[in-house]
């Protein structure tokens, strides 16, 4: 079930959800306080998209359309609010997500994994640029939960804050120490050839981190009994948690 209300309500569908929770809205007001919000740093927000997820999630009677309006020669808006089974549907899957991690592959990831097979110099450079961006990003989360408390905002619509200014400043402090220790010398690095491009191997099995060398599978105890933990806890919350919903995708998936 709890599979079933994942794949149900998208990223972009909770945010849609969320705002209707509040009060009923058209799209065009839920984009503008999506935007508003910085929210499209939490999910990618698009006009079409948003349109796209709100007749989905009309489709599936999650939401209802409440009536239409015009405002001078503005186009026709329909006001929607959220069903019942919409609010229970919202409620299931942050339920789910709040429960236990779920694999993501962040692209920088497999960058990082794969930053080898660039210049050393070509590195330094790129996640400098990186480096920058993050500083930016980690200054504005700060001026936002400033502007907060400035305006007595209650912290539990805005806790995602202090979690991101914590994500981001530990991967700016990761980045600044690997930038010193890459440019120090004090880890090995490929050299390139500068007109061709080619890796200049000194070794010639280029590393011992080949197929043929598997790792050894872990002692896995503890493991078993965080499972045991889980599943204990997953029977407990089914009885506690409203039920999740059908099978039918809502919203559309954000790329």
């Amino acid at each position: 079930m709890a599979q079933q209300a994942r794949q149900a309500v998208t990223p972009l569908a909770i945010a849609v959800l969320a705002l209707l929770e509040e009060q009923p809205m058209h799209p065009y007001e839920m984009f503008q306080l999506l935007i508003a919000r910085r929210e499209d740093a939490l999910v990618k927000v698009r006009p079409g998209s948003l349109y796209h997820t709100v007749a989905r999630l009309a489709e599936q009677e999650l939401v209802l359309a409440e009536g239409v309006d015009r405002a001078g020669n503005r186009p026709e808006r329909t006001t929607y609010r959220i069903t019942e089974r919409g609010r229970t549907a919202l409620r299931t899957r942050i339920a789910e997500i709040l429960r236990s991690p779920s694999p993501e592959y962040p692209v920088f990831d497999i960058g990082l994994a794969e930053a080898h097979n660039l210049p050393k110099a070509d590195v330094l450079a790129l996640l400098g640029e990186r480096l920058a961006q993050l500083e930016g990003q980690l200054a504005e989360v700060g001026m936002l939960i400033g502007w907060a408390a400035e305006r007595k905002v209650p912290r539990r619509y805005v806790v995602v804050l202090p979690y991101r200014q914590a994500v981001l400043g530990a991967e700016v402090r990761w980045l600044e120490d690997f930038l010193a220790e890459l440019a120090g010398g004090d880890l090995e690095w490929d050299e390139f050839d500068s007109v061709t491009g080619d890796r200049i191997a000194k070794d010639p099995h280029h590393h011992t981190w080949a197929s043929g060398n598997q790792l050894a599978s872990p002692s896995t105890p503890h493991l078993e009994r965080l499972t045991r933990h889980h599943d204990s806890a997953s029977t407990h919350a089914s009885h506690v948690l409203p039920p999740a919903l059908g099978t039918s995708e809502i919203g559309t998936p954000n790329p």
